[in-house]
């Protein structure tokens, strides 16, 4: 999922006079009294009705503050969130499958160059000479909504190992939709995440827990619902009727789907990756990869980004949802120390995009000072 472009142009430094800003929360008064960023969320929180809501700030990759209000479970009084607590990244997944792929090319296992045909014997010709780096940005011809019974067999086979390969076989036997143009495709990310599992022979899971999660120190990531089902340990995505999910299949897509959007993990796990390409440290892929993951065409995407320009850079933007949850990721990539800020905001309900509002924390940590 996408953020809103007319959003983060107003974000940064970008700033567009002629964009509509989202109606301040801060309460009339003395300009010089300033919430908290705990007041702040709660305004938010209760004005639309969300059972929880939390954000995080970090300046050139130092934690500046966190917060979390509301409830892990929407009908439960006692289940306060923390900011420890875990949340679903959804399709903020997709720079990190990307990330590891680049792990992978440096290695020299994969090429962003190649092509599906090196690594699918049985596909329909439109997808031969589609390249990886085509899929990581979107414009590898992948349908946007798959089939739906392939959609249905995913869902079916559940967490088989087999499940990610035959629903991959079933779309590349079908011709392409639009090659060469950008279609957000969560599909086109299962592509590249088979092609990775092909590299590694590891299943997806595994190569993420050991080449991201593990050399990151990010001990809270997983994949789905976090928590357990027999306590509210931690926040419970809720529907669009506002029901809180317990954590198990239904709380979630299908596991086939991870490359493109099911990982898990607490906020200050999640800003170690999003601080790695802030700084490009540690260095798990050469400066030359993180560049080319950075770089976006005339789709603006690449390697799990938004791309969007910066007075002094470039913004990396993006947000993630399963419909039960929603996350909205912006880093700013700058020369300068004090550009350099990363903003992320989380809440367990799909229904409420946070892109809407994730600009009153630009204001609140990166305007100017008077």
């Amino acid at each position: 999922m996408l953020l809103r472009v007319a959003i983060v142009l107003a974000l940064f430094g970008c700033k567009d006079k002629a964009k509509e800003k989202p109606a301040s929360t801060k309460p009339p008064g003395d300009a010089a009294v300033k919430r908290t960023l705990d007041e702040e969320l709660e305004a938010i929180r209760s004005k639309n009705k969300l059972p929880a809501l939390a954000a995080v700030a970090w300046h050139d990759g130092k934690l500046v503050e966190i917060a979390a209000v509301g409830l892990r479970k929407a009908d439960d009084a006692t289940s306060k969130v923390t900011t420890k607590d875990l949340w679903h990244l959804g399709s903020n997944t997709k720079a990190m499958t990307a990330t590891v792929i680049g792990i992978y090319v440096d290695r020299g296992a994969l090429k962003f160059d190649d092509t599906l045909a090196k690594w699918f014997k049985k596909i329909d010709p439109g997808y031969a000479k589609i390249t990886l780096d085509q899929l990581l940005r979107h414009e590898g011809g992948a349908p946007g909504e798959p089939p739906d019974e392939l959609w249905k067999q995913l869902w079916a086979d559940g967490d088989k190992p087999e499940a990610r390969t035959k629903f991959v076989e079933g779309i590349l036997a079908k011709p392409p939709e639009k090659p060469g143009t950008f279609v957000y495709s969560n599909a086109g990310y299962v592509i590249a995440g088979v092609i990775l599992e092909k590299a590694s022979k590891k299943r997806w899971e595994d190569v993420m827990r050991e080449e991201l999660f593990a050399k990151l120190d990010m001990k809270t990531c997983g994949f789905g619902a976090p928590g357990r089902k027999d306590v509210v340990d931690q926040p419970r995505g809720h529907d669009a009727g506002g029901t809180a999910m317990a954590p198990g299949p239904a709380a979630d897509n299908p596991p086939g789907l991870g490359p493109a959007g099911t990982v898990h993990c607490s906020l200050e796990d999640y800003g170690k990756f999003l601080a790695m390409h802030s700084s490009g440290q540690p260095a798990l892929v050469t400066p030359e990869t993180m560049q080319h993951l950075h770089t976006a065409r005339d789709g603006g995407y690449a390697g799990g980004w938004l791309v969007l320009p910066h007075p002094r850079g470039k913004v990396l933007a993006h947000s993630g949802s399963n419909t039960m949850w929603f996350v909205t990721t912006m880093l700013a990539l700058t020369p300068k120390p004090d550009d350099r800020w990363t903003l992320v905001m989380a809440t367990n309900s799909g229904s409420f995009p946070l892109d809407n509002v994730i600009g009153l924390l630009a204001d609140r940590f990166t305007a100017p000072k008077k």
